[in-house]
Formats: structure tokens, C-alpha cells, sequence
């Protein structure tokens, strides 16, 4: 094998040709699949998009790197889904740039998170883990509740996101400022407004607890109790999904 390889190095026209042809087969196995992409992801019809609010708050759980430590999928493996629920779907992240899957888990998986603690708790956990976690190496985020969210830039972010496929409307687009305003404010009406443009389900309300102009605080515990809770699918049994 070393002699042939001696005799490639000897010839730069054939070493060439030989990386070409190995980089082609490597691309091949990357780039066939996605010929068949519609038949092996499957569809998720009530797949809501991120309110400006939860997008503020994924932006800030990114600049914080908390998915250096922590997954959002859950393989197949039965010990994975019996510790954190059922297993992740392809087209739950069809609407993430960037996605977020990772393979380090210093935390748990938080795929499944949504709904599974309280406001309340999530804000003391941030502010400091270890009240309520005693062996827990997280850091403390307590200046979260502190800073004022910027949201003045979200339109921005909405139309870029839209470039990409995700389908926000002109009303969303135009109103995000607003709407981050609005889902943290809750008995307003600019609550009912995010209601409408993004659905009955939504969460509405001051998650931080602390009533006025939503902190970073808000956003991030509004990204993380959606999180798991954009679409149904992983509820739905696999021989009634077409696809798989």
C-alpha cells in the first residue's frame, strides 16, 4: 500500500486525479441524500416560527454560549428518550439558522425543555444555579434580569430569517419590535396582537416577574420554555408519518 502511495507522490498529475477521486466519494455520500430529502424528513403542518421575543432570547442563549454545554437532540437511544422524552425530529429545526443539535452535554439535553419548570424556576436557575441545583458547574446569568432587551434591530432579524425560508409575514416582520413588547406584557393590547399573528398557544406573560419593558431575562426564559413545543410531531406515533 506505502508503494503505491511512494509511487503517487512521484507522479503529481496521478496524486491529482487520486485526491479528486477520494474528495468525490467523500461529497457523494454528503450530497446524495438530499436528493431524497422530501421523502426521508418528514412534515410537520402545525410548525410554528419563533416570536420575535423567543428569537431575542435563542440570539442571547447563543452569545452566552449555553450550547457549548447543553444538546437540543435527543437520539434514539432508549436510555435518551425514557431521561428526556421522545426523540428529536428532523423537521422540528427546520426553521433554525443556526441549528443548535450539538454533541457536548456538560447540561442536559434541552430539546424537551418547554413547559417542564416554572417561569420562576428558570429565573432563579439563571440567576444562580446552584440555589436550587447545589452540584451544578453552570455560571450565574443574574445581569440578565438587569439589562433591557434591545429590540429595535428584531425587524432585521425577522427579513433576514425569511431570506433563509422561514416564513414570517410583512405584518410580523413590521411589528416585531412590538410584539417582543407585547408577549412579555401581558393584559395589553399588544398582547392580543402577538396572539393573532402567532397563534392561541403562545406563550404570553412577564417571565421574568419583574413588570415593564422586557429584560434579557424575558427573552431567554421565553426561548427556553418553547423549546420542544413548536410542532406536535414528536407526539404523533412513527407509522403515522408517512416518511419514516
Amino acid at each position: 500500500m506505502f508503494g503505491l502511495h511512494y509511487k503517487l507522490e512521484k507522479k503529481a498529475l496521478a496524486l491529482v486525479l487520486a485526491i479528486i477521486g477520494v474528495s468525490s466519494i467523500g461529497g457523494l455520500v454528503e450530497i446524495a441524500p438530499l436528493f431524497t430529502i422530501d421523502q426521508t424528513v418528514e412534515e410537520a403542518p402545525d410548525m410554528r416560527v419563533l416570536t420575535p421575543l423567543e428569537l431575542a432570547g435563542r440570539n442571547i442563549y447563543i452569545r452566552e454560549g449555553c450550547n457549548a454545554c447543553h444538546s437540543q437532540m435527543i437520539r434514539t437511544l432508549r436510555d435518551e428518550v425514557e431521561r428526556y422524552g421522545p426523540y428529536s425530529r428532523a423537521a422540528e429545526s427546520q426553521y433554525d439558522h443556526p441549528m443548535l443539535w450539538g454533541s457536548k452535554r456538560t447540561g442536559p439535553d434541552l430539546a424537551r425543555l418547554g413547559g417542564k419548570y416554572s417561569d420562576a424556576w428558570h429565573t432563579a436557575h439563571l440567576n444562580n444555579p446552584r440555589d436550587l441545583v447545589p452540584q451544578s458547574v453552570m455560571p450565574a446569568y443574574a445581569w440578565l434580569s438587569r439589562h433591557q432587551l434591545r429590540i429595535d434591530d428584531l425587524q432585521l432579524h425577522l427579513r433576514r430569517l425569511r431570506t433563509l425560508g422561514v416564513p414570517y409575514t410583512e405584518a410580523m416582520i413590521e411589528n416585531a419590535s412590538a410584539d417582543a413588547a407585547g408577549q412579555a406584557a401581558p393584559n395589553t393590547d399588544r398582547a392580543w396582537s402577538v396572539a393573532e399573528r402567532y397563534g392561541e398557544a403562545t406563550n404570553i406573560r412577564d417571565f421574568d416577574g419583574q413588570p415593564g419593558a422586557p429584560t434579557e431575562m424575558d427573552a431567554l426564559v421565553a426561548y427556553l420554555q418553547m423549546l420542544g413545543r413548536q410542532t406536535t410531531i414528536a407526539d404523533r406515533p412513527v407509522d403515522e408519518e408517512g416518511a419514516e
